[in-house]
């Protein structure tokens, strides 16, 4: 077979606004928002290019602050000034700040961003290099690498660009995986179940994934579609195929077994009539234990076909992108 060559991305050989763009096109790719809003089209964005709500797990929902500099270097003056903007923004403090660049970027500045970032009450503070968002590009937004390498133009509003997410077709398995991984990056599937705390969205989250890998179709907890993404049924590796109905399966045991310690009362909410308590309920040291055990099992059986997912139990990623 021949050999090809994959040549980087010189993100700095395009406009800035584009390289906006290509952020907030991945960002809507790659994870789940509630509200992911692109400030820098309108100008004086205050040091907030993109913010966001993510949807996730329970009623806790993170708002993100992302800040795109499109340089070689950036220096740690900017990104201070941009840090101390957005901290005293009408939107407040947002609980994570994430800068993605187009270039290098040293430890030094990782670690002085961050420290200053916490000194401004930024729970969590994160700094991407050009080439680690291309990593990132390339493993679960191929499509988009493409559309932006070529040249051809994404639009200039939020909504129009979502919708040209949602139209581009994964390129490949591995995109296809990499948009899946979304499902399984969620508390409900890596908290230690002991520590877990709301039935309802537990379960709910099992169904919704379950659904999304056998349909493509991704909702939020209250059945709003947010997203759609390629099926389990449109992979074209046999393997693969069927090691994500082994998964799908073990979604549904999981599933199964649930309900059976709910029923049999090792695992009770706290009795009160609200469905959504967000109170912690009791379980069993067996409960625990097998919750813990099947989950595990799923999770790795996922990283056993997409080695690029970094999701464990007891702990989730640093973020969710």
């Amino acid at each position: 077979m021949p050999s090809s060559t994959v040549h980087p991305i010189h993100f700095e050989d395009h406009d800035p606004r584009d390289f906006e763009r290509l952020v907030f096109a991945y960002l809507l790719r790659a994870d789940r928002w509630q509200a992911l809003e692109w400030y820098g089209q309108v100008g004086a964005d205050l040091g907030r290019d993109i913010w966001g709500v993510r949807d996730q797990d329970g009623r806790e929902k993170p708002t993100v602050c992302v800040q795109c500099a499109n340089h070689r270097r950036v220096p740690f003056a900017k990104v201070s000034r941009d840090i101390d903007k957005v901290a005293a923004g009408p939107k407040g403090v947002p609980d994570e700040f994430l800068l993605v660049t187009g270039g290098t970027v040293s430890a030094d500045l990782r670690d002085r961003a961050k420290k200053h970032a916490a000194g401004r009450k930024i729970s969590k503070t994160e700094v991407w290099s050009g080439p680690e968002f291309e990593e990132r590009l390339r493993a679960g937004a191929e499509s988009l690498v493409k559309r932006f390498v070529e040249g051809a133009p994404f639009p200039d509003a939020p909504g129009e660009i979502g919708s040209l997410v949602q139209s581009l077709s994964a390129t490949s398995d591995e995109e296809i995986l990499g948009l899946m991984a979304g499902l399984f990056d969620r508390p409900a599937f890596y908290t230690p179940f002991h520590s877990e705390s709301s039935v309802p969205a537990f379960k709910k989250a099992i169904t919704d994934t379950i659904e999304a890998l056998n349909t493509g179709v991704h909702r939020l907890r209250d059945g709003t579609e947010i997203r759609r993404i390629p099926s389990r049924h449109q992979i074209k590796a046999p393997a693969t195929r069927k090691a994500l109905a082994d998964i799908e399966r073990m979604l549904s045991e999981l599933r199964a077994r649930y309900e059976e310690f709910v029923k049999s009362g090792q695992i009770r909410p706290c009795g009160c009539a609200d469905p959504d308590c967000p109170i912690t309920f009791t379980s069993s040291w067996q409960a625990s234990r097998e919750m813990d055990k099947m989950r595990a099992r799923m999770l790795d059986a996922f990283r056993h076909i997409y080695p690029a997912f970094d999701v464990r139990p007891g702990f989730g990623r640093y973020h969710h992108y």
